[in-house]
């Protein structure tokens, strides 16, 4: 048993709010950086004045992305309110972008209110996804899309370390195949317009994390204090995880 759901939350939410998540992370919380987002606010097709909402923000990276490469409004959601207040004075008060506390689960938004839904890497955290994904499709508008990336994976195929409650923090422990992501979206009302792989932005970042783990080793002081050995052993399992293809990553367009 990995917990309540609310602690699991919890444990979520102070993970990813941790300056030990930023130092293994960056300003990027997600594979594909910067690129992958880019092309998944492509395939919103959203134009300028129009709202999109971005589940699970984080530090408001990919919100401002949007909001640049679109011109829309964009709405951060998260569910810590450290984070977004962060995210908001990182980066300096853009005016089309704005951060609010709260759940992917009961979103804080009116009934077909937005043109365009984001979530990278994050439906594989939400406790409820059945829940997660109606949602979506309550707050979308009628044509509106959903841009979903997240890690893949095949629960059944993955060894006991990584379906602790360390490795579902780490998204690994409750990844899904993509066809079960889509199953959820359709279930809940919308149309999958497109699904496809993109296991080849995992390598970048799980070497970007090892590279990270070993300045910690080497020189010490860094905000993983003693957390070090256990983010080593999830990395080893990762890596072996993905290369027998138990684990990768991949995007879901789905449409209202």
């Amino acid at each position: 048993m990995m917990g309540t759901t609310q602690s699991v939350k919890a444990c979520c939410a102070r993970a990813y709010a941790s300056d030990a998540a930023r130092y293994l992370l960056g300003e990027m919380f997600h594979p594909g950086g910067n690129a992958l987002t880019d092309e998944l606010a492509r395939a919103l097709d959203v134009a300028a004045g129009q709202i999109v909402v971005d589940i699970a923000s984080g530090p408001g990276t990919s919100a401002h992305l949007v909001a640049a490469s679109t011109g829309c409004t964009v709405v951060g959601i998260d569910i810590v309110q450290a984070s977004a207040a962060q995210s908001a004075n990182l980066h300096g008060g853009v005016g089309r972008v704005r951060f609010v506390c709260g759940d992917a689960e009961a979103l804080p938004l009116t009934h077909a209110s937005v043109d365009g839904v984001l979530c990278e890497c994050a439906f594989c955290l939400f406790p409820d996804k059945r829940a997660a994904a109606r949602e979506i499709a309550r707050v979308l508008r009628p044509g509106a899309r959903l841009a979903l990336s997240d890690v893949t994976g095949d629960p059944a195929r993955l060894p006991p370390v990584l379906r602790s409650l360390d490795a579902h923090v780490a998204c690994l422990a409750e990844a899904l195949p993509l066809d079960s992501i889509a199953a959820y979206l359709t279930e809940a009302g919308l149309t999958v317009q497109r699904i496809h792989r993109r296991d080849d932005v995992v390598v970048p970042l799980l070497e970007r994390i090892g590279a990270r783990l070993r300045v910690a080793r080497l020189v010490g002081g860094t905000p993983l204090a003693g957390a070090s050995e256990r983010a080593e052993q999830l990395l080893a399992a990762a890596w072996d995880a993905f290369r027998a293809g138990s684990i990768g990553y991949g995007v879901v367009i789905a449409q209202r």
